[in-house]
Parts: C-alpha cells; sequence; structure tokens
C-alpha cells in the first residue's frame, strides 16, 4: 500500500470516527437522557414551543456551518484531518497552522459548532438537565483540549501558534484581536 493510500484510509478512518462519535453516538446521548424520565431531566427549559425551535434551528445550523466549514479548511488548507484523540493521530496531522476561515474567529471552531449542534438539540428536546449536563462535558471538553491539543499545536507550530493563540478567541467566534503596537 502507497503512503497516499495509507492516508486516505486515515482520513476515512478520522472521519468516520469522528461522524460516528460526535454526530452519532452523542446526540443519542442526549436523547437517552432526556427520555429518562427522571425529574432533572424533565424540567422544561421555554414553555414556548415556538421560541424552542427557532432558537434550536438557528443554533444547530451555525454550528452545522462551523462544523463543515472547520473541516473543509482543515483538510484544504492545513492538508490534514481534526482526529487526534490521546497522542494518537487517526487522520493526518495537519501540516500547516490554519489561521483562515472558520480558524480566522476561533482556535476551536468544531468544538464551538458540535457544541452548538449539541445545546441546540437540548433545547428542541425541552431538557435543562440535558444542558447541565452538556455544561459538564463542554467544561471537560475545554479541560482537554487545553491539556493535549494546544500542547501539540505549540510543539507543531512553535511561535506561529503562540501569536495566533494571543490573538484568536479559544472556543467562541469573535473577530481576531487588533494588535496595539505602542
Amino acid at each position: 500500500m502507497s503512503k497516499d493510500q495509507g492516508n486516505i484510509i486515515r482520513f476515512i478512518a478520522g472521519y468516520a470516527l469522528g461522524i460516528g462519535i460526535f454526530l452519532i453516538l452523542i446526540p443519542y446521548g442526549i436523547w437517552c437522557l432526556s427520555s429518562t424520565g427522571y425529574y432533572i431531566f424533565i424540567i422544561p427549559i421555554t414553555p414556548l414551543d415556538y421560541v424552542r425551535i427557532i432558537v434550536s434551528a438557528l443554533l444547530f445550523i451555525s454550528g452545522a456551518i462551523f462544523v463543515i466549514w472547520s473541516n473543509v479548511f482543515l483538510f484544504l488548507k492545513g492538508k490534514g484531518g481534526p482526529t487526534d484523540f490521546a497522542g494518537i493521530s487517526i487522520s493526518p496531522r495537519t501540516k500547516k497552522l490554519v489561521v483562515e476561515g472558520p480558524y480566522k474567529y476561533t482556535r476551536n471552531p468544531m468544538v464551538f459548532g458540535v457544541s452548538s449542534m449539541y445545546v441546540s438539540i437540548s433545547i428542541y428536546l425541552n431538557s435543562l438537565g440535558c444542558l447541565i449536563v452538556l455544561i459538564i462535558f463542554f467544561l471537560i471538553l475545554v479541560k482537554y483540549v487545553v491539556a493535549t491539543e494546544e500542547k501539540r499545536l505549540l510543539n507543531d507550530f512553535g511561535a506561529d501558534y503562540i501569536e495566533y493563540k494571543e490573538n484568536t478567541s479559544m472556543i467562541i467566534p469573535l473577530p481576531k484581536k487588533k494588535i496595539v503596537k505602542g
């Protein structure tokens, strides 16, 4: 098998794993939690169905856009994939630090995207308990990203990553900070 064939298999494996976990398994878990019948999971977020549906649709669509947009930029501009877990690179690691597209606004557009999608599902299901579980999940995810991914990016891209980190929001998409030179 050639190196290119191996990379294609790794990309497919990485995306299949990511889709399986982040777009199927976790949303299914949210749905299961909301239907357990435990009191915390049946406390409604809002009694207004139209508000719940509109807010959840907007969050889901914006989250999906960020997930797709960031994966495309990582693949095309960074020449790598997003799947790296516990120091193991499933899809090929990026060869270039990506600071364009969604990465211009947040260092972790995929985390922002899937988190928005999960929150939208909790709102749609009208489950305060699911929202609380997601907040805890999000805090653990951020701790993991800081502990592993940022260290790897610092090792791979050095001073370029430090400058990028200082000028770009970690999770929530914000315009780049203006650098004031004195």
